[in-house]
């Protein structure tokens, strides 16, 4: 059995993420704002994957005591972490001389912050092992400003920042770090957008994605993705 933690898992990139992972045999690790949306998924894919464990766990990926509770809950649980998949984030567009005070700080707690301190919590298992892959959901915002980007760039920027730096630090210990930028993919973030669905990137596309950079040999690194629309 391998095992997976992955966070914002209740919709979107996330969900899609979890069910490739378990539809590939994984136990997983979730974690959500809101305890009855997990309650429903876990639901659903425990009568899908029978003999995989499912723990999901309620908190706020803005808060340090939250992320460090619910790595240590998953740790006990979990015998080991093959992959952490840091995929919790925000979206709000804006410009930096207009955007409310404190902006900047909340988008950093949940887009980076929540990387970093989840990330830091895991290490030890994977360093001990000389064994895991990290994959950190960044955006094509990581890559280019683009006008109202505002903070959102700032932390996107910063996320595949700690993605780099972090790499180069675990090569020793054998461990997998790989960045996946995404353009505009079709995800409650783009409701009410009015743009066809056919516009979007699927967020399948980008679960396959991941799948493909896992499964490839233990020499070989996919070390940043970029995934766009076609048009």
């Amino acid at each position: 059995m391998r095992y997976a933690i992955i966070t914002g898992a209740t919709q979107g990139i996330g969900k899609a993420i979890t069910e490739k992972l378990l539809a590939e045999g994984f136990s997983v690790a979730i974690y959500a704002r809101t305890k009855s949306d997990l309650q429903t998924l876990r639901k659903e894919w425990t009568s899908k994957y029978e003999g995989q464990q499912i723990l999901i766990y309620a908190a706020d990926m803005g808060k340090r005591e939250d992320v460090k509770g619910f790595a240590e809950y998953v740790l006990k649980t979990f015998p080991t972490i093959d992959i952490l998949v840091n995929n919790a984030g925000i979206f709000f567009p804006g410009k930096l001389a207009d955007e409310e005070e404190g902006h900047l700080e909340t988008l950093m707690s949940v887009n980076l912050y929540s990387a970093y301190h989840i990330t830091r919590s895991v290490l030890p298992a994977m360093k001990q092992r000389r064994k895991g892959h990290i994959f950190n959901i960044c955006s094509v915002a990581s890559l280019k400003s683009y006008p109202n980007g505002g903070s959102y760039g700032i932390s996107k920027y910063a996320l595949l920042g700690f993605s780099e730096n972090l790499r180069e630090e675990l090569i020793p210990d054998n461990i997998k770090v790989t960045a996946i930028c995404p353009g505009a993919t079709y995800t409650n973030s783009w409701a009410g957008a009015g743009l066809p669905k056919e516009r979007f990137i699927q967020v399948e596309d980008i679960a396959n994605a991941l799948w493909s950079a896992y499964v490839l040999s233990e020499q070989a690194v996919v070390e940043t993705i970029v995934i766009r629309p076609l048009k």
